[in-house]
């Protein structure tokens, strides 16, 4: 066991993967190797997850395990959302753990993982309330590379009133990140070679509001697009109410801004929406919608729904069918409400059964199968760009502009394409989420 080695498991989002990313780089630049192996790293971290119950039933899960195996001399780290909330929990689940972290300070694991190990070794619990997220990044990349595609994160936290959502708990209010680290580091992935860059925070479009700037998501956009040559750029997690007139014309207007967004409604009946404290103008909606595939004809929108939240009648439920049937989105995800203790939405308990929620869940689902499936077929005969990501035997596995990384489709084509090439192909076939292709030219 090298003495400056990490294991580092990463769970949750792809926010999350970027912090995980930059305490890599941190404890890289300290001369720290990175190993697959837990039994060969002196230093065992898990960036845990504590959204929903499943997610920190996961962290617990992995947590436990690598304690259990945890030989001497290696020391145990919990860090991330789970362990920001739950802290005292967690050292109630897990024995054996040597440090904790939160959210907000992760720049901070070098200083303790020096702490853990000083004589006589105790336990460090590091998670100062005052950390502010965005600051103080010791000049890491915020990014998390996958292949040819790269997560970058230009804000965290979040200021919305979301009943269901303990975000706001776990990561505090809204902190963007100055335009000019954003951009240089834009320029960084491109110069390692990034064919598609993905913009992310917790709400994209309120990017810059705690900066004093007014729409600044298009203002970065413009600046991003001057700054850099990188082919793909994608947006995700845009808040309903904040797709402005301007962004929608920028997205327009140029071929690099991907005709892709993810837009988070969570619901359709104005009653839920309100119970959920989510903007609840469906006029608004429809309007956007509207506007949007007017300005982009083949404009791509993944949308995420919650179903069971209390109170929800059948009529409210169907109000949702109906609202898909009607505005035929192309990707959509959904979920059973899950109760989440602290956040607004505790005093209305859980009421919905747990039996109706997953009936409701597999009926919506079997709904949007149904609309994915003839949204794809409308593709058959025509021309896609695809980043390819991989082989196998021979057939070339990739995503159009319409498919964003790990939850949307893929296209599968014939042949071997090399790996981080956009190729341009001829769509031959069509599946509910997936469609097959063959190249065009050489």
């Amino acid at each position: 066991m090298n003495s400056k080695s990490f294991y580092l498991l990463s769970l949750g989002c792809s926010k999350n993967t970027v912090d995980s990313t930059s305490m890599a780089e941190l404890l890289q630049r300290a001369g720290y190797q990175p190993t697959e192996k837990p039994a060969q790293a002196s230093v065992l971290i898990v960036n845990t997850c504590g959204f929903i119950q499943p997610a920190r039933d996961e962290s617990i899960r992995e947590l436990r395990a690598l304690a259990r195996r945890k030989r001497r001399g290696q020391v145990l780290i919990a860090a991330g959302c789970l362990t920001q909330r739950y802290r005292e929990w967690v050292l109630e689940q897990v024995p054996g753990i040597d440090g904790i972290m939160g959210t907000r300070r992760w720049m901070d694991i070098l200083e303790v993982i020096e702490k853990i190990r000083q004589f006589p070794p105790q336990p460090v619990y590091h998670i100062p309330e005052d950390g502010v997220i965005g600051r103080d990044e010791k000049g890491v990349l915020r990014a998390a590379v996958q292949g040819s595609s790269a997560y970058l994160k230009i804000a965290d936290g979040c200021r919305r009133p979301c009943a269901f959502c303990a975000i706001p708990l776990i990561k505090g209010t809204l902190v963007s990140r100055p335009a000019e680290t954003i951009i240089q580091e834009a320029q960084r992935l491109e110069r390692q070679g990034v064919q598609e860059l993905i913009l992310i925070a917790q709400d994209t479009t309120d990017y810059g509001h705690d900066l004093g700037i007014r729409d600044g998501l298009p203002a970065l956009l413009e600046d991003l697009l001057k700054s850099t040559s990188i082919p793909w750029i994608r947006i995700l997690y845009a808040f309903p109410g904040y797709v402005t007139d301007r962004l929608i014309e920028i997205m327009a207007s140029n071929p690099r801004l991907l005709h892709y967004l993810d837009m988070p409604l969570q619901h359709a009946h104005p009653a839920t929406l309100k119970r959920m404290r989510r903007p609840a103008n469906m006029d608004w909606v429809y309007r956007t919608l509207e506007k949007m595939r007017s300005a982009m004809p083949d404009l791509a929108i993944r949308s995420t729904f919650i179903v069971g939240y209390p109170g929800e009648t059948e009529e409210e439920f169907q109000t949702l069918l109906d609202f898909l049937q009607d505005v035929r989105l192309d990707r959509v995800g959904a979920f059973t409400f899950s109760f989440e203790p602290g956040t607004a939405s505790e005093p209305l308990g859980d009421p919905v059964p747990a039996e109706v929620k997953q009936e409701r869940l597999e009926r919506l689902m079997k709904l949007q199968e149904k609309i994915s499936l003839q949204r794809n077929q409308t593709l058959i005969g025509k021309r896609l760009e695809v980043l390819v990501e991989g082989v196998d035997r021979n057939l070339s596995i990739g995503r159009s502009y319409r498919d964003a990384p790990e939850i949307d489709g893929l296209v599968f084509i014939e042949g071997k394409v090399p790996a981080g090439s956009i190729v341009p192909v001829q769509i031959s076939g069509a599946l509910p989420h997936d469609l097959t292709a063959i190249p065009i030219g050489d």
